[in-house]
């Protein structure tokens, strides 16, 4: 006899789904390739951060072939997927952060943080402030990394992500603000397509409801705790400590046709009058939509997008 077909208590369609028994079966983003050396001399590594909780990291260093180089700016990088699904180690940001490792002349922590559901939020933010507080551990050249140790100028670190990513590297850019850690210097946040939402639809949200409401159905499913969509962690402009992020600049780059398009506009413009002293940009890709810069990496909008990044790095 055949048995029962499992019971789906959530399902996003073409993107994760849940069963009864607590199976968690995603569509996408499970593919990883192993670290290389690219091409083009840019080199990659994997390390564990913490070996209780599994929290790792993929580094990049870009073709460094003089004994005497420069120590090089830093960019802690943390992916998207709606906090549900990718990881570090997947082709797409693995290609996506060699393209930049070599085009902006940067080290690069590529952040591996625990995902929901299994892990439920806030989980992810912890996991990626303990990688932070990792890496400004090497900041007096003594931590258990050499690569961080030999190549990193820890006065000069940035954060950066696409969509959850994104979200999380500006709430990492708010506690850093807040608690002012030892060990390095946060000059500025590059925000990609960030994942952010309200109760109260904006701009393009009221024409779009179904994505809208998915937006907001996907943010309960990775943070069930959460009060809902005017969470601080999720509505930015929420939190009573939105000027005290703690960096000089913020690049937000949004797509036109991107259902979270005008949440980073919104974005831009509440920081500026938030009292936040510092300057914050938005480059806007005419006909693009979300992170289409993985999708189609090499069109011409995507390699735009990429040398604005590499400026705003240097």
């Amino acid at each position: 006899m055949a048995s029962a077909t499992p019971e789906i208590v959530v399902d996003f369609p073409n993107f994760i789904r849940v069963y009864k028994d607590g199976t968690v079966e995603r569509f996408i983003g499970t593919g990883i390739v192993p670290p290389s050396t690219n091409p083009t001399g840019v080199q990659s590594k994997d390390v564990v951060i913490d070996q209780e909780t599994g929290v790792s990291a993929r580094i990049y260093i870009p073709n460094i072939t003089n004994p005497d180089h420069k120590k090089l700016p830093l960019l802690i990088y943390i992916h998207g997927g709606g906090f549900t699904i990718e990881t570090a180690f997947s082709p797409t940001y693995h290609n996506y952060l060699n393209s930049l490792a070599l085009e902006a002349n940067v080290v690069i922590v590529s952040v591996d943080y625990r995902r929901a559901p299994e892990h439920p939020l806030p989980i992810a933010y912890d996991d990626s402030w303990a990688a932070i507080n990792w890496v400004a551990s090497h900041s007096k050249q003594a931590g258990p990394e050499v690569w961080l140790n030999d190549y990193v100028e820890f006065n000069h670190v940035f954060f950066a992500g696409d969509s959850a990513g994104a979200n999380i590297a500006h709430n990492m850019g708010i506690r850093v603000g807040l608690e002012n850690p030892d060990g390095f210097k946060l000059v500025g946040i590059a925000l990609i397509h960030p994942y952010f939402t309200g109760k109260e639809p904006i701009g393009g949200e009221r024409d779009n409801v179904i994505g809208k409401a998915m937006g907001d159905k996907l943010w309960l499913f990775a943070c069930p705790t959460s009060s809902g969509s005017d969470d601080p962690l999720i509505n930015p402009v929420m939190d009573p400590n939105f000027s005290k992020l703690g960096c000089d600049k913020v690049l937000v780059c949004v797509g036109e046709k991107d259902t979270l398009r005008d949440r980073g506009w919104y974005y831009k413009e509440e920081l500026g009058k938030s009292g936040w002293g510092g300057v914050v940009e938005v480059m806007e890709a005419e006909g693009e939509n979300h992170v289409f810069h993985l999708i189609n990496p090499t069109c011409d909008n995507a390699v735009a997008m990429l040398k604005r990044l590499a400026a705003f790095l240097n």
